[in-house]
């Protein structure tokens, strides 16, 4: 191969891993006994948070800024996509002692 073909084929590789966008992950965040699992996570903007509520009762995970407010019925899930960057703190509205903090990077 010559030496400029070998260069272009580099660069081509070099801007096409730019263009492809990383993938969103989903972290599952389950609460259980009145207790939020993990208590405080990492995420990115772009990322699915699956709340898992695996009590006999609702709960919420309601946020103190206002981004989100969602609601668990027993035995069932909810998700949310994380659409800006900052520390999110929230909680149960049902039992207020249920707290936990989002991480979210850009």
């Amino acid at each position: 191969m010559m030496p400029g073909r070998l260069a272009s084929i580099a660069l081509a590789v070099v801007l096409l891993s730019m263009v492809v966008p990383a993938r969103a992950a989903t972290i599952r965040i389950t609460m259980e006994n009145l207790v939020i699992s993990p208590a405080e996570m990492s995420a990115k903007v772009g990322d699915t948070i699956e709340w898992i509520n695996k009590d006999v009762f609702a709960h919420t995970a309601t946020s103190e800024n206002g981004d989100f407010d969602v609601n668990l019925p027993p035995k069932k899930s909810a998700t949310f996509v994380l659409k800006k960057a900052g520390a999110i703190d929230y909680y149960c509205r049902y039992h207020p002692n249920m707290k936990a903090t989002l991480k979210v990077a850009p």
